[in-house]
This record gives structure tokens, sequence and C-alpha cells, in this order.
């Protein structure tokens, strides 16, 4: 059986197609292809909503035929569409929405709207093996610490402004880079690894609060009277920075007693957090888990993978005329049936 999962919320149109069935162990799931294409807007701005949207407009049928012919499957095999509601970019994901319900309704195939956040998370699950794991989301659009109680994802501490994909993206913005910045950021701190300077640092309970790291960063760059070189800064911001989230993470880790860990989201494929994360995980003695890099950022294979576990685990699926997008969709409002 298979899954045609379509994700739109930002930057990235993708369509995955993910073939599942049942074992021993439950229900298993294999990526059979993987199609994607990320809207790139000019360097020193942002992602303008309107612009990704048309990006993703005239990416579509590229995107989505290379997908099937990648899976060596046709439209009449699918047996689920699912697609990306939330959270995220209004016109983004309203791009994804109206293909979704497009093909449902020409190809009389059940719809299942899906939670962005869940998809990153149950997808790192279901790659690594992972069973009860506390779960750090790390993109441009969460930053939360997360563990599954009462058929939810519960939140253990979050960001209380900017993401930390956020705050690398703002900050490269401000060098002139084009976004995302995550990686080019990484590389320029490698240029300057040891040579720490003060920024600040800020965890409240068990909460992390980037904005005025942001603020600092910023002005540590234009600061003339300063010889810090740009890859000084962004050194210590990723230090910084990911410290305050390791720190978090280990306090989450101590009170649940958790003997499993995983970080997903875009973030994840950041080599120096991983690295500060499985140190923690070692003083906690806990398994420590990475969802790989290839399939860190957004794709298609985490919404398939979502809708597999929606539509087996619940058998739920919505009309296509009831098929709708919620942008500020929380990961925990939605009931996840575990496989």
């Amino acid at each position: 059986m298979f899954c045609l999962g379509i994700e739109s919320t930002a930057h990235t149109f993708a369509c995955s197609v993910v073939r599942y069935s049942f074992s021993q162990k439950g229900l298993v799931g294999k990526i059979l292809s993987d199609t994607r294409e990320v809207y790139v807007p000019p360097s020193g701005t942002g992602i303008h909503p309107r612009n990704a949207s048309r990006h993703h407009c005239r990416a579509v049928e590229n995107v989505f035929k290379h997908s099937l012919s990648s899976a060596k499957v046709s439209m009449s095999e699918i047996d689920i569409i699912a697609y990306s509601a939330g959270p995220g970019l209004g016109p983004c994901l309203r791009v994804g929405a109206v293909v979704a319900r497009t093909l449902s309704a020409y190809h009389n195939k059940p719809l299942v709207p899906t939670n962005h956040g869940i998809g990153h998370v149950e997808l790192g699950i279901m790659i690594s093996g992972a069973k009860d794991p506390l779960v750090l989301l790390v993109s441009g659009g969460h930053t939360a610490i997360l563990a599954f109680s009462g058929q939810r994802w519960r939140i253990f501490g979050e960001t209380l402004d900017i993401t930390l994909g956020q705050l690398f993206d703002q900050f490269g913005r401000s060098l002139g880079l084009p976004s995302p910045c995550g990686h080019k950021i990484e590389q320029l701190g490698k240029r300057a690894a040891g040579n720490y300077r003060f920024l600040p640092y800020v965890v409240k309970g068990n909460d992390v609060s980037f904005s005025g790291l942001l603020t600092s960063a910023i002005r540590s760059v234009n600061n003339k009277n300063e010889e810090l070189s740009l890859g000084e800064i962004s050194f210590s911001l990723q230090e910084t920075s990911f410290a305050m989230v390791t720190e978090a993470v280990e306090r989450a880790l101590s009170l649940t007693s958790k003997t499993e860990f995983l970080v997903v989201g875009g973030v994840a494929a950041n080599n120096r957090l991983t690295e500060m994360l499985e140190k923690a995980c070692k003083r906690q003695k806990c398994k420590f888990y990475r969802c790989p890099a290839a399939l860190a950022g957004d794709n298609g294979a985490q919404i398939a993978w979502a809708g597999i576990l929606e539509y087996v685990g619940r058998g739920k699926h919505v009309q296509v005329e009831k098929a709708s997008v919620n942008q500020s969709w929380r990961i925990n409002e939605v009931d996840v049936i575990r496989n």
C-alpha cells in the first residue's frame, strides 16, 4: 500500500511516496521517493510567502511527476494522499492543499491533513527505531522539547520568541546571505573554532530566548570598535545557542528519566549541535538518535508517514471540500496513535 505525501509549509515544495505494510513489529514504512524543489530568495532577504507560493506553483508538475516515476508507481496504485495542513506560511500551505484536494477528488483517494511538526518527529522515530524518546524538534519553524503522553506530544520546553532556525536565518540575512543560512553560518564558525566571544545566554526554566542573542550578534558585526571576525561571531552564536538548548534538553532528560533521545528538524543536520547533545545524553546514560541529514529538512516523506499513522491508526480522513490549512497548528494540539 502506498501514500503520497505533499509538503509545502515554507521554502520547500516536495512530494514523496512511502510504502507501508504490516509485520509482527507493527506498521512498517519504506521511503520510495523523495523529490523537492527549494525556493531561494534574493541574498539578504527572507522568505516572502507570496513569492515562495509562486515558486511552489511552478514546481508542482515536475516534483509530482518525478516523485511517482522515482517510486515506480502510478496514481491508480496510491492508497492515501496526505498534505501538510500547518503550521506554516498561509500562501505556501494553500498550494499544497489545492494540489492534494485536486488529486484526491480526481482519483477518488482518501485525503489526510497532517501536522508538519508531527511529520518531523514520527519520521525520525520510524527511521531511528526509537521506542519512547525525548525529542528535540529544531527547525526554521520549531524549537521545542517533546515527550509523548496521553496520545499527544507534550511540550517540556520551547522558544519564547524566535526559533533556532530563525536565529541563524536572521543573522545570516544581516550579512547579506540568502535564506536558509544555517549551513553557511556553520561553515563560517569552523574558521574560528575555539575563539569564543561572550553573547547573551538566556534560559528561563526550561524555555529559551534567542532574540537578545540575535541583536547582540548583529551589533557585534556592525561595531567597528571591536575587531571580531565573522567567523568568531558565527562560532560564538552557535556555541551559545546550542549550549542553551542542550541545557534545557539535559534538564528534561533528568526530569523525565527517558532512556532515549532523538533530535529532528532542519537544524539537526548541524554537526556541532548533535555533538553537544550526544555528550549530554552520555552524561544522562541515554541512547542518542539523530534524524539523517538528508531527511532532517522539510520533505514529503514526513508528511506521507504522518498521514499513514493518522489514516491507519484512526481511520481519519476528510472530505475534499472540508480540507483546510491552519498556519498556527501547534504540535501539542494533535492526537496521535503511535505505531
